[in-house]
C-alpha cells in the first residue's frame, strides 16, 4: 500500500478505494479490524511507534469494530460514525467525499460577536442538522453571529444535553447522517454565519464508554471530577491520551470547517505538566485553521482569567470566558432570590457597572459560598473576553424544572436588562428561545438504561437540592425524570411562539441592530466609557466619542427616581449639545407602557428617571435660540 495521506489520522477512513486504521492500545500484542460484513475477513493492523496499531487494506465493507488480543470487538474510540449507537459499529467514511463552498470563508476573531447557544434536537420539532439549517436566515436577520452548538459527540440513548459523549469524534447520529453537520456549517458560513462547537474534554460519559478496553492510560488515576474519571493528561503513559483530545479538536477545525470551540468547565481538565492541555491545543487547532482565525471560548468556573493571557504571556490562549457573575448578578436583581450559589450577590447597580468596566465581580476575592477566594485578575483583556448573558442551558437547567428566567420576572425589569446585555461592551449571547420570550421549558434530559436513569434522576434531584427551596420535598417530586420522552419533547421549542411574541422578539432585534450599526457602541471599547450609581438600583452608563456624540444608557430597576435635579455629572451633555432618545425599553412596539422623554429641554431640565426601563440617549448638537443662551 502507498503511504497514508494522513499520517496524523486517528480512527479510520475510506478514500481513494482504501480503507486505513489507526488506533492507539499500547497494551495490546494483537490488534485487528473485524468488518460487520461477515464476507470479508479480518484484518489484522501493524504496530507502530507510540502504541499505535495502523494498516490499510482495500474493503467494500463499511461498518467495523476493534478486536484486541481476542478480546472484544469494541467500536472504534475515534470513529467518525456511529449509525447504530454508542454500542454498535463504527462506520468508515471518506472525509473528502463533501463538496464546501465556503473556500472564501475567513474565519472569525472574538470582537462584534454575538453568540447564540442552541441544542440541536431541541431547537426544531425534527430536532436534525438538516431541519436547523431551515432557520439560519431568521438567526443571521435576528442580528446573530455566532452560533455556539451544544456537545453533538455520539452519546447513549434518544436524547441527551450532549455532555455524556462517549465518541467525541463521531457526530450524534440521532442528528442525522455523517455527512448533517458538515452541510449545517456549509450554510451557516453562506449566510456569514460562524459555528462553533461546545466540547467536552474534562471526562466521558458512562454509558458507550470503551476507552478503557484500549488503555488504561487513558484516564487519571489521580484526579477526579463531579462526573467522572478526567482525562490522564500529565501521568504515566499520557501521549495517547492527550493526542485523542487535541487530535479530536484539530479534526473539527480540519474536516467541519468549525469556527472554534466552547470549551465545556476547564477547571477540571487537570493537568500538572509544562505544557498544559489547552495551550498545546489552542496553539495546533489555530496552527490546522490557517489561514482561516478561530476562537475558544471556555466556560470556568473559579474564573481564572490568567487563562485569557496569549500562550507567550503564560496563558492558555484562549479568546473568552463565560461570566457568570453577570447573569448570577442580573437573576437576583430579576428574582430578588439569593438562593443556593447565588448568595454571593446582590443585584445592585454597583455589581453591573462593575461587570460592564471590569469584567469579571470576583478577581481573588473571598467568596461566601465556597469559603474561600475566588477569581483572579483580568488584566488588560479587552472587553469582547467576557461572554454575558441572561441565560444559558445550564442556568436555565439548574432550576428544578427548567423554567426561563423571563417567565419568573417583571417583564420591564426584565427588557431592562437586555438592554444592559446586549449594548454591553462585552460579548453577548443569547440562549435558544430567549429572543421570543420561549415558553417551553429546558429542563436536564438524557436517555439511559434504567438503573443508570434511576441514578441520574437521584443526582438531579440532590444536585438542585443545594438550592434550599427545591429541597422542598414537594418541589423534590415535580422534577422531571430525565429519561422520560415528555422532558425531552417539552424542553422543544415552539416556533409558533415567535409570531405570538412578537414585541419581544422586535426588541431583541432592534437592539442588536443599534449593537452593529451604531459607530460608537459598535467598538466596545470599555476604555472609552464610564459609568455611575443613580440609586441602589439605578445606573448610568456613558460613551465618550466627539465624532459621532456621547451615547448614555440610563438602566432604572427599581420605581422611577424623584424627579428634579441629579447630582451625577455624567448626566451632564456635551457643550452646545442636548440628550436626544434613541431608545427606549418601555416603547409600546416592546410591550412597554408607553416611553416618555427622560430629561426636559434636551438636557437643561429636570430629569424623571421611568421605572423599570432602559433608556439610550445620544448626545446632539441644540438648535440655538437667539433669546436663550445656550
Amino acid at each position: 500500500m502507498s503511504p497514508s495521506p494522513h499520517p496524523e489520522l486517528l480512527g479510520a477512513l475510506s478514500s481513494d478505494g482504501t480503507a486505513r486504521f489507526r488506533v492507539w492500545a499500547p497494551e495490546a500484542a494483537r490488534v485487528e479490524v473485524v468488518f460487520a460484513d461477515s464476507d470479508c475477513k479480518p484484518f489484522a493492523l501493524t504496530r507502530e511507534d507510540g502504541g499505535y496499531f495502523s494498516g490499510a487494506t482495500s474493503t467494500s465493507a463499511r461498518l467495523y469494530k476493534y478486536r484486541l488480543d481476542d478480546a472484544g470487538p469494541w467500536p472504534d474510540p475515534c470513529s467518525r460514525f456511529q449509525p447504530q449507537g454508542v454500542h454498535g459499529p463504527s462506520q468508515l467514511v471518506d472525509p473528502s467525499a463533501f463538496t464546501w463552498t465556503d473556500a472564501k470563508w475567513q474565519g472569525i476573531g472574538i470582537a462584534r460577536q454575538v453568540i447564540y447557544e442552541l441544542h440541536i434536537g431541541t431547537f426544531t420539532p425534527e430536532g436534525t442538522f438538516d431541519a436547523a439549517a431551515t432557520k439560519l436566515e431568521y438567526l443571521r436577520d435576528l442580528g446573530i453571529t455566532v452560533l455556539e452548538i451544544m456537545p453533538v459527540a455520539e452519546c447513549p440513548g434518544r436524547w441527551n444535553w450532549g455532555y455524556d459523549g462517549v465518541q467525541i469524534y463521531a457526530p450524534y447520529h440521532v442528528y442525522g447522517d455523517h455527512e448533517a453537520f458538515k452541510r449545517f456549517v456549509d450554510r451557516a458560513h453562506a449566510l456569514g454565519l460562524a459555528v462553533i462547537l461546545d466540547v467536552v474534554y474534562n471526562h466521558l460519559g458512562p454509558d458507550g464508554n470503551y476507552l478503557g478496553h484500549f488503555s488504561p492510560h487513558y484516564f487519571s488515576k489521580q484526579y477526579r471530577t463531579d462526573w467522572g474519571d478526567p482525562f490522564n493528561t500529565d501521568e504515566e503513559h499520557n501521549a495517547g491520551a492527550r493526542e485523542f483530545l487535541i487530535g479530536n479538536a484539530c479534526y473539527w477545525i480540519r474536516e467541519f470547517h468549525l469556527d472554534g470551540f466552547r470549551l465545556d468547565a476547564t477547571q477540571s481538565i487537570l493537568d500538572s505538566s509544562r505544557t498544559h492541555l489547552l495551550t498545546e491545543l489552542t496553539t495546533r487547532a489555530r496552527a490546522v485553521a490557517q489561514p482561516r482565525s478561530i476562537v475558544f471560548i471556555a466556560e470556568n468556573e473559579p474564573q481564572c482569567s490568567e487563562h485569557l493571557l496569549p500562550v507567550k504571556a503564560g496563558g492558555f490562549g484562549i479568546d473568552a470566558m463565560w461570566n457568570d457573575d453577570f447573569h448570577h448578578s442580573a437573576r437576583v436583581a430579576l428574582t430578588g432570590s439569593r438562593d443556593g450559589y447565588f448568595h454571593d450577590y446582590t443585584g445592585r447597580a454597583q455589581e453591573f457597572l462593575s461587570c460592564v468596566r471590569r469584567g469579571f465581580l470576583y478577581q481573588g476575592q473571598w467568596y461566601e459560598w465556597q469559603k474561600k477566594s475566588r477569581g483572579s485578575p483580568l488584566h488588560d483583556r479587552e472587553a469582547a473576553a467576557c461572554v454575558i448573558f441572561l441565560q444559558n442551558h445550564d442556568q436555565v437547567g439548574n432550576t428544578a424544572t427548567g423554567v426561563r428566567i423571563h417567565s419568573n420576572s417583571a417583564a420591564p425589569r426584565y427588557r431592562a436588562l437586555c438592554a444592559l446585555t446586549l449594548l454591553a461592551p462585552q460579548t453577548p449571547m443569547l440562549f435558544m428561545g430567549q429572543e421570543f420570550g420561549a415558553s417551553t421549558t429546558f429542563t436536564f434530559f438524557a436517555d439511559h438504561t434504567e438503573k443508570l436513569s434511576c441514578q441520574v434522576h437521584a443526582g438531579r434531584r440532590e444536585f438542585v437540592g443545594q438550592f434550599r427551596a427545591y429541597a422542598d420535598a414537594r418541589l423534590q417530586a415535580l422534577i422531571p425524570d430525565p429519561a422520560a420522552e415528555r422532558t425531552f419533547l417539552d424542553s422543544k421549542l415552539d416556533w409558533a411562539e415567535c409570531s405570538r411574541n412578537r414585541h419581544l422578539l422586535s426588541l431583541h432585534r432592534d437592539l442588536l441592530r443599534l449593537r452593529a450599526r451604531d459607530p460608537v457602541i459598535s467598538r466596545q471599547d470599555h476604555l472609552r466609557m464610564d459609568g455611575a450609581t443613580l440609586s441602589e438600583h439605578s445606573f448610568v452608563l456613558r460613551w465618550f466619542d466627539d465624532d459621532h456624540g456621547d451615547r448614555l444608557l440610563i438602566v432604572n430597576l427599581d420605581g422611577e427616581l424623584k424627579p428634579g435635579s441629579i447630582a451625577e455629572p455624567l448626566l451632564a451633555p456635551p457643550r452646545g449639545c442636548g440628550w436626544q432618545t434613541l431608545w427606549s425599553s418601555e416603547a409600546p412596539e416592546y410591550g412597554g407602557m408607553g416611553a416618555f422623554e427622560p430629561v426636559a429641554d434636551h438636557g437643561r431640565g429636570a430629569w424623571r428617571i421611568q421605572a423599570q426601563s432602559a433608556v439610550l440617549l445620544v448626545a446632539a448638537p441644540r438648535i440655538t435660540n437667539p433669546e436663550v443662551p445656550a
